[in-house]
């Protein structure tokens, strides 16, 4: 399957702003590229890439006063295939744990684990451990959160989102990833692409998603708690301990979004 992949982000700055980019799909879906992801902006400008403390290629730029429009658009060679299925995969004790791993049973900026760790194991604690109980804090967020676009707020935390029941993706991901971290099992924010491949189309404006892997039987798996269905198409871009770690834009100073346009779509090929 062929993805069309791709961005139109504009800002308005006062002054001389510098600014961190995280819009380069994951260096482990490089190879799946036809033509490489490169940021291209107007005016141009020289954008300088390294790579953070969990893998993710990051761009550094100076944008001068006024408006400046960052945009790529490209295809992506994907198997088109749902995210991967395993009921049978395991919790690992604490102590058996790879040490990389470990920071992603820590609290983070929008994933307070004390505020929530005796709701999560009161809730969760009498349920098998594994895929079983990641699955029943996926559907239980799914259906504690209401999606409201309206609602979205940049700084709502895990603990927030389950006080005040509603949010957008991020919220979704922040929530259900605390409470795996609560009972024990490391898991990641993630954010990237995903259109409407093998669902109903949305007729909301398409925008970049997040969602979360939980790390099970030795390897990291994609759960949804926003949509609580396996999904088609999945183009990563970033991942981190919360949407803080993986920020699409850092801007350093003050700034005006005008334009914010998200392509993802199947490419006929």
């Amino acid at each position: 399957m062929l993805i069309r992949i791709g961005y139109e982000i504009s800002f308005q700055v006062p002054q001389p702003t510098p600014m961190v980019l995280m819009l380069n799909t994951r260096p482990e879906r490089a190879a799946d590229l036809l033509a490489p992801d490169y940021i291209h902006s107007n005016p141009s400008l020289p954008i300088h890439q390294y790579y953070d403390l969990f893998g993710n290629l990051c761009s550094r730029v100076m944008v001068p006063p006024g408006e400046t429009t960052f945009h790529a658009n490209t295809v992506i060679r994907d198997p088109g295939v749902l995210d991967d299925y395993n009921p049978d995969a395991i919790q690992h004790a604490v102590e058996d744990l790879p040490p990389d791993t470990l920071v992603y049973l820590l609290g983070s900026r929008y994933c307070e684990t004390e505020k929530l760790l005796d709701f999560a194991w009161s809730q969760f604690g009498h349920l098998p451990d594994g895929w079983a109980k990641v699955a029943a804090i996926v559907e239980w967020t799914h259906n504690h959160i209401t999606f409201n676009y309206q609602a979205a707020r940049s700084t709502r935390t895990a603990y927030e989102g389950w006080q005040e029941g509603t949010g957008v993706c991020r919220d979704f991901a922040h929530l259900a990833l605390t409470l795996c971290r609560c009972m024990n099992i490391p898991a990641r924010y993630c954010t990237g692409y995903l259109g409407d491949i093998g669902v109903p189309p949305d007729t909301a404006p398409m925008d970049f998603s997040g969602w979360f892997q939980a790390f099970l039987g030795g390897r990291w798996y994609t759960f949804d708690a926003r949509h609580n269905k396996r999904r088609i198409g999945r183009i990563l871009i970033a991942i981190g301990r919360d949407a803080a770690d993986v920020a699409i834009s850092t801007i350093f100073g003050p700034s005006i979004l005008k334009t914010f346009i998200v392509i993802t779509q199947e490419e006929q090929g």
